[in-house]
């Protein structure tokens, strides 16, 4: 029979926690393995499908992504993340928020919370003004409700990718009191010369993404609709605009890439805070989009803003 002694438990968390004993034994045969943090080495705890506002007889949903942590001090308050809140590129359509699965999973794991947007798409109503105000709406959401998500109300930074872009620089635009910084990936500024530079798909036509935006029109008939749907027709010297950082990759195939250096230029003409990077060989969210080497710019650009 084995002699084996209670031994009473160690502390858990606190003073002593940190003390606890390794295991020494080692049967024949057994292998050990050194490891090392993965993303900053912590779980992330995942809040899906919650409903901020229901619209156009549907629910619009976030995805919500935080950091976890297995135990907590007795008493200790809860902790509260800076926020990221991230629009999926979808050309105004339905959007897949799955896709931005990789960016929720690198920033949580790195402090933040995470937030994946979903807008109403232009299938259901969703015509420029939607987007922007339905991101807006999830912002506000959010923050009324930081206490409960562990969210950092007054740290908030606004991110999203081709028509996601569009939408992100939009609500730093129209609502910079929400956000301390934008981040914009290869997103229209100025729709109404897309087809102007090369793509692989017309931007003009009733049926394209843009004219679906304006409300099933062609864009070049309705310049109108097409320079009120224009953020940097918006940007002036005399407004707001939180910090932006512009990424777009030299071989953009579907968002031509002056459509950055367009929204960068009007930025710096008018006297405001922009960084604008081109990504060398790449495409539409391809190439080095899909690189640690571009979240860590992303990272490193928040970071400055989000404290």
């Amino acid at each position: 029979m084995e002699n084996l002694k209670l031994i009473a438990p160690y502390p858990m968390f606190g003073p002593g926690a940190e003390n606890f004993p390794a295991s020494d034994e080692s049967p024949d045969g057994m292998q050990s393995v050194e490891w090392h943090d993965r993303q900053g080495g912590v779980m992330i705890d995942v809040k899906p499908n919650i409903v901020y506002q229901s619209l156009s007889g549907e629910d619009q949903h976030i995805q919500l992504f935080t950091p976890m942590s297995l135990f907590a001090m007795p008493g200790a308050p809860a902790p509260k993340y800076p926020l990221l809140v991230y629009v999926p590129g979808s050309a105004w359509h339905r959007q897949n928020v799955w896709m931005g699965l990789d960016k929720a999973q690198y920033f949580a794991a790195h402090g933040f919370a995470f937030a994946i947007v979903e807008y109403r798409p232009t299938e259901i109503g969703g015509t420029f003004p939607a987007q922007r105000d339905d991101a807006i709406a999830a912002i506000e959401f959010l923050k009324a409700h930081a206490a409960e998500y562990g969210i950092d109300a007054d740290n908030v930074a606004v991110w999203g990718d081709s028509s996601g872009g569009h939408t992100s620089v939009w609500v730093g635009i129209h609502a910079p009191q929400l956000v301390k910084c934008v981040v914009d990936w290869f997103g229209p500024s100025d729709i109404d010369k897309m087809n102007y530079y090369p793509s692989g798909m017309d931007h003009h036509g009733a049926d394209s993404p843009e004219g679906f935006l304006l409300g099933k029109v062609n864009v070049l008939e309705n310049p109108e609709l097409a320079q009120v749907a224009n953020p940097i027709n918006a940007i002036s010297a005399d407004k707001p605009v939180p910090p932006m950082l512009i990424m777009h990759g030299d071989k953009d195939n579907v968002v031509p890439f002056n459509q950055s250096v367009r929204l960068y230029d009007a930025l710096k003409a008018n006297g405001k805070d922009a960084t604008l990077y081109k990504l060398l060989g790449g495409g539409h969210g391809s190439g080095g989009f899909v690189s640690d080497d571009a979240l860590a710019l992303v990272s490193e650009f928040v970071g400055k803003y989000l404290k």
